[in-house]
């Protein structure tokens, strides 16, 4: 049987409790070896450079992968994301909604790279009860204001974010 090979993309800006839930249902439910792309857009002008963001995303994902004995791989991308599919072999796109707000965008998203690629399915994984309303740029925001956020990202992420903050 042929691996199941899932791509996950975001900006990870930074990586949230919510991001690693679909990591950890992805990798137990759906795929055989999930890539998690990085967004290399530096039009969202993100807080973490793209080799933090991609630091913080390997050392918060390993955990997942040994628990589920999973290849978790964390690459870069900045083209078509049915290219970076087809680059990596996935066949599989996950994709988090956390609200209704975000299917519209998300349906003509999957429309569209379904009429790109054909081969490359578009998974929807709804947001956990206890991750809906977490948003990376929320995060931000209350750490810029001196809120806590440790609730809402891996302790490593606070930590980096609050010394950004301090900077």
């Amino acid at each position: 049987m042929a691996q199941r090979v899932g791509l996950y993309p975001g900006t990870f800006d930074p990586i949230t409790n919510g991001h690693l839930d679909i990591v950890e249902r992805a990798t137990a439910h759906l795929v055989d070896k999930l890539v998690i792309a990085v967004a290399i857009n530096v039009g969202k002008s993100p807080v973490f450079s793209f080799d933090e963001r991609v630091a913080m995303v390997k050392n918060e994902t390993a955990v997942i992968a040994k628990k589920y004995n999973t290849e978790i791989e964390v690459k870069g991308f900045q083209n078509l994301l049915v290219d970076t599919a087809k680059e990596f072999g996935a066949t599989i796109l996950i994709r988090g909604l956390r609200a209704v707000s975000d299917f519209d965008y998300e349906f003509q998203m999957a429309s569209m790279n379904r009429h790109l690629e054909q081969e490359v399915e578009t998974v929807f994984l709804m947001a956990s009860d206890r991750y809906q309303f977490i948003a990376s740029s929320l995060v931000k925001e209350v750490c810029q204001l001196g809120g806590d956020i440790e609730q809402f990202v891996p302790k490593n992420v606070a930590l980096a974010l609050g010394k950004k903050y301090q900077a």
